[in-house]
Parts: C-alpha cells; sequence; structure tokens
C-alpha cells in the first residue's frame, strides 16, 4: 500500500479549510483516510498550521511521500518549533 501525507479539504465554498491526512494514495482527496495529523487553514495569517511533527515523522520513516504543500508545511512547522523552543527561559 503506498501512503501520502496530504491534505483533505474542508470547509464551504470560498472558504476552505484544510486538515493534513495519511492516507492511501489510491483513495480520493475527501475519501477514507488513516489518520489526522493536522490542520491548514490558508485564509490566515501568520502561523496557519498545527502539525503533529512527531507522527508526521513517524509516518515518512515508514516510507509515507509527503505532498509538496505538506512538505512545506511541515518544514515551516519545524522552524516555529525550533524559534519557541530557543525562546522558552532555561530552568
Amino acid at each position: 500500500m503506498a501512503v501520502s501525507i496530504r491534505l483533505r479539504r474542508e470547509g464551504t465554498t470560498n472558504r476552505p479549510y484544510y486538515k493534513i491526512v495519511v492516507a492511501d494514495s489510491r483513495s480520493p482527496r475527501d475519501g477514507k483516510f488513516i489518520e489526522i495529523i493536522g490542520t491548514y487553514d490558508p485564509k490566515l495569517n501568520g502561523n496557519n498550521s498545527t502539525l503533529k511533527i512527531d507522527r508526521a515523522e513517524h509516518w515518512i520513516a515508514r516510507g509515507a511521500q509527503p505532498s509538496d504543500t505538506v512538505r512545506s508545511l511541515l518544514k515551516k512547522n519545524k522552524a516555529h518549533a525550533a524559534a519557541t523552543a530557543a525562546q522558552a527561559p532555561a530552568e
């Protein structure tokens, strides 16, 4: 089974909202999926996505292929998490 990490569209007309899912690459865009690992709202400015980075890396290590958009979101979320960790005071 070829597994991909991709966006699943939700929301109404002119108000898209996406869930980042792990799915069989043969299933339709809004069809059956294995796991929801995040969300993405393109209408928001700034940090407009949430992503379980550990689950994404888990699936990628097992052969899942992220789409171009998900790959970009994963990169941005990793950078945001690193910046947040660097700003946290060390106790």
